[in-house]
């Protein structure tokens, strides 16, 4: 069912966005960056990319759980959490989509 969505990626133009740099001109390791709150950015469409093929993955899981405890592999209470987890994930990137959207039509209305 979940193997339908592929390619999460190349939904994303990350031509707009060709002008923004990944690296710092400093050299930090990624846990001191961490804790400094400095480091690597990443684009808008890298982070979104990497939140909806989290997303998917999470909702496999959740798939691969529900399959393995109708042939009895899975115990009730892995398949619940699961399947939870997941639906916080869905529910997430509902969030996040409605917020964008939001953001795009407030952005349109605005007077040139």
């Amino acid at each position: 069912m979940i193997e339908s969505v592929k390619g999460v990626n190349s939904l994303f133009s990350t031509n707009a966005l060709s002008g923004i740099t990944t690296e710092t001109s400093n050299p930090v390791s990624a846990s001191a960056a961490a804790v400094q709150g400095t480091g690597t950015q990443m684009s808008f469409a890298q982070v979104m990319g990497d939140m909806a093929t989290d997303m998917v993955d999470r909702l496999k899981l959740s798939e691969t759980k529900s399959f393995e405890a109708i042939q009895g592999k899975a115990t009730t209470r892995e398949v619940v959490d699961a399947v939870m987890n997941a639906e916080q994930t869905l529910q997430t990137a509902i969030a996040i989509r409605d917020k964008v959207v939001t953001a795009y039509l407030e952005v349109a209305r605005m007077q040139i």
